[in-house]
């Protein structure tokens, strides 16, 4: 039995939802976001402010769609009333990074600087040059491009130099010097 499917979500102060045919657009103050749901295998009702999901049948597939559109649902809620963070760090010397209109700078040790675009919908905000804060509506969104800047230079092992999120610990690896002096 599916818990998170089951669970009864409860809509914010501010946050109207409707549901269509095979689409929930959820409306709030920091943006709209709609999520798609098959019909043929879940119904979903808006009653006092409630959302409940419920499946068609007991198949393996139906109950995973029920669990992951239940989440879904949930985080859009969360994401037009109250929005959501991803906080990264930069470590390593000279390593910085900066916003430049709608563009993200990031000098983390290649020979030239990289630009990356921000998508629609995301404020990012560098409060010191070895910090990113990226802020948006749509939770997976948030997560790809935080994804996407740590991509450009993970964090490595042996030093920990490279951009990783704030919460991220590296596991650190001795070097082959320590490893001889045995």
């Amino acid at each position: 039995m599916s818990r998170i499917g089951n669970r009864i979500l409860k809509v914010d102060t501010g946050v109207t939802v409707e549901i269509s045919n095979d689409n929930v657009k959820i409306n709030g103050q920091l943006g709209a976001i709609n999520v798609p749901y098959d019909k043929n295998l879940l119904t979903i009702k808006n009653e006092d402010n409630q959302i409940t999901i419920k499946r068609s049948n007991e198949e393996k597939f139906t109950k995973m769609i029920h669990g992951t559109t239940n989440a879904n649902i949930k985080n859009a809620i969360e994401g037009v009333s109250k929005g959501h963070k991803k906080s990264l760090k930069i470590v390593g010397v000279g390593y910085k990074a900066a916003v430049k209109g709608s563009q993200l700078d990031l000098f983390v040790g290649h020979s030239h600087n990289i630009l990356i675009d921000i998508p629609q919908g995301l404020t990012v905000v560098c409060p010191s040059a070895t910090e990113i804060q990226i802020t948006g509506a749509d939770k997976s969104v948030v997560g790809e491009f935080a994804a996407v800047v740590r991509s450009k230079r993970p964090p490595e092992p042996y030093k920990g130099k490279g951009v990783m999120y704030t919460d991220e610990h590296i596991s650190r690896k001795v070097g082959k010097t320590a490893d001889a002096k045995k």
